[in-house]
């Protein structure tokens, strides 16, 4: 067994006393091995906090990627702890350095002809009708595919009212309205519904053997009805969603009314939205300004 202050004796710790999965492990190596490679004579123990920025700048230049970065000082920071722990130093040196942010990128947004396109097609049998009426409700009313795969018949769904009641991220219950071609498009599956549904069976969309449809159900099916449109693109339920807020916002400009039929709980979630408002206008912009055309 590695004793000592090594980067074997603090794996070795990690992987039979905090039973630490093999591929932790095997990721914490790769960390420490590029710690020593980086520290080349010096030893560990010995590297100042400066060294150690020093060393996050120069893996940031060679490209490694933030998320990436984080890792690795992640790994580092629990090796000097372990090292703070056995008294073998006196400060964590990675303690206060941080990756770079991410850069946060924007959702997809489906532009509304096709959207159209794909919600337009007409329905040829019974699941294309429930599936119709499934992205219908994506687009209609913003909802989360964990929200639409939970949706019971009663109490969440009131087609009379034209809303549906969803139960999304924290537990938080929120109700949302129902656009007419989405209630419409729920109607046309409620009459159907029976025919395919178990007796004892709450949810409001069932597969073919009458259980409630899973959400992984859910994204193959839409995918398969996107293929089938000719859209030329994987489309996934959020996809719709962000669809949803994108549209909305672009139409409406009221951000406030956006986060709440989206159900988040800060505004500044909501707020990557106007960056893709902001992307089309420049896109508008480029396309017809006088003196932005190139000629």
């Amino acid at each position: 067994m590695p004793t000592g202050d090594t980067p074997d004796a603090f794996l070795d710790e990690l992987a039979h006393q905090r039973r630490a999965s093999p591929h932790t492990i095997a990721a914490y190596r790769r960390d420490l091995r590029l710690l020593t490679e980086l520290t080349g004579a010096a030893p560990l123990a010995a590297v100042p906090p400066q060294q150690i920025r020093r060393f996050a700048m120069q893996l940031h230049g060679r490209g490694l990627a933030p998320r990436s970065l984080a890792r690795t000082l992640s790994a580092w920071r629990a090796y000097y702890r372990w090292l703070a722990r056995r008294g073998l130093i006196s400060r964590n040196p990675v303690e206060g350095v941080r990756a770079p942010r991410a850069p946060r990128t924007l959702p997809k947004a489906l532009p509304v002809d096709q959207v159209q396109a794909l919600l337009d097609a007409p329905a040829n049998d019974l699941l294309e009708l429930r599936d119709r009426a499934m992205f219908e409700l994506f687009y209609s009313s913003g909802l989360r595919l964990a929200e639409l795969a939970g949706l019971d018949v009663a109490p969440h769904l009131d087609l009379a009212e034209r809303e549906v009641t969803v139960t999304g991220k924290r537990g938080k219950t929120r109700t949302v309205p129902l656009g007419r071609q989405a209630a419409e498009a729920l109607a046309a599956w409620l009459r159907q519904r029976a025919t395919l549904a178990a007796a004892d069976e709450a949810a409001l969309f069932v597969s073919r053997r009458g259980g409630r449809l899973s959400a992984g159900q859910v994204e193959r099916r839409l995918a398969r009805w996107a293929r089938q449109q000719g859209l030329g693109q994987h489309v996934h339920p959020h996809m719709l969603r962000h669809s949803f807020a994108s549209h909305l916002l672009q139409s409406s400009g009221d951000l406030r009314a956006v986060q709440e039929l989206l159900g988040h709980a800060s505004i500044r979630t909501t707020q990557i939205y106007t960056h893709l408002d902001f992307q089309r206008l420049a896109q508008v912009y480029d396309a017809a300004h006088p003196r932005a055309r190139k000629k």
